[in-house]
């Protein structure tokens, strides 16, 4: 792995090497709800031989064919391979699909509780053609129409029944109609009635209904086009942003993810935090890993440089391979203690 700094003039943490085993096992007495899309990750692996007589397109021979939990359950997946507990509330259809995902989950000894089948919907699934770690094409099964008013009513009252049990919420919107204005309301209320937590991971659609969250945790690209605005990806840039979205949603704190300049966090300040790893494979679910580190950090209390700066390490241990993949918590821990260390000795000697 090829390191960067970690930490600049804008940054700073209290947090020593020795301390992030500490925080490992905090994490594990988290119990998270994540709302939103649930998502089935199919990747077909080949490689491209030659182009097709029929038409101009390549012609991929199959190796291998794998399936993941992506979207909403890809939080859930993160969050519970740190030790944590994930109970995930979402909507899928009523077909084969839906029974992967179920059988998926269950592999992994998540809760599936929380899941809704909808007949009339399709469980959301993307296909992915890859050659040689390449991406060549990719279809999609979906429906982007909102959940009915049963179903929204069904997944508000389940959160309701265990809102007192719950350190954090996290809202994974994909804009498949899972999370409508009215659902984003109502958890958002509750759980601001309850003193939790609510960390939202948005899309374009519906971008401005988490008013009041604790957590906005958007990329670029969709604050560029929610703003309307071009930023060009300077610290400055992301700062007037970062105000701009922090007044119009009145929430707590506000975090841009920066592809390879990392992310910037805006509460009462800013924090700019470089990417950790230059080797980059594949980004596909990085943001999945970035909400569910946040959630885990925001629940057990810390800080939200400290909480960022981990989320950071996190994303970089999952670009590194191909696919949406969970985080490893061991590889974290490892690579949390070196640059804990490095800080620490690099902050003694300025």
């Amino acid at each position: 792995m090829t390191y960067i700094p970690l930490f600049n003039r804008n940054t700073f943490s209290t947090v020593q090497a020795t301390d992030i085993q500490e925080i490992f096992n905090s994490f594990r007495k988290c119990r998270i709800a994540i709302v939103g899309d649930i998502m089935l990750d199919k990747y077909i692996f080949g490689h491209v031989s030659r182009i097709s007589p029929e038409y101009p397109v390549p012609v991929v021979d199959v190796s291998r064919e794998t399936c993941r939990l992506g979207g909403a359950a890809n939080v859930a997946v993160n969050i519970n391979a740190m030790g944590a507990t994930a109970l995930l509330y979402g909507v899928t259809g009523d077909d084969s699909d839906a029974e992967l995902l179920r059988k998926l989950l269950g592999d992994r000894d998540l809760h599936t509780g929380g899941i809704i089948s909808d007949p009339s919907r399709p469980t959301t699934s993307k296909t992915r053609i890859l050659s040689q770690n390449h991406h060549i094409a990719r279809v999609d099964h979906e429906s982007r129409d909102a959940i009915s008013e049963q179903y929204l009513k069904c997944i508000s009252g389940m959160i309701g029944t265990s809102i007192d049990e719950l350190d954090a919420i996290v809202l994974e919107d994909y804009n498949k109609g899972v999370l409508t204005a009215q659902l984003i309301e109502e958890i958002i209320g509750l759980a601001s009635s309850h003193n939790v937590a609510v960390l939202v991971d948005p899309k374009l659609h519906g971008f401005f209904d988490y008013q009041g969250c604790t957590v906005f945790k958007p990329n670029l690209a969709e604050v560029s086009a929610s703003l309307g605005i071009s930023a060009k990806n300077t610290d400055e840039d992301i700062e007037k942003a970062c105000m701009a979205l922090r007044k119009k949603l009145r929430c707590r704190d506000i975090v841009i993810t920066r592809s390879e300049k990392g992310m910037t966090i805006h509460n009462d300040r800013f924090i700019h935090i470089p990417a950790a790893s230059l080797e980059v494979s594949d980004v596909s679910g990085a943001g999945d890993t970035v909400i569910a580190l946040l959630a885990l950090g925001i629940a057990s209390g810390l800080d939200t440089c400290t909480t960022g700066i981990i989320a950071n390490l996190a994303a970089s241990t999952v670009c590194q391979e191909v696919g949406a993949a969970p985080v490893k918590a061991e590889k974290l821990l490892k690579s949390c203690q070196e640059y804990f260390a490095n800080a620490s000795t690099n902050q003694s000697q300025a």
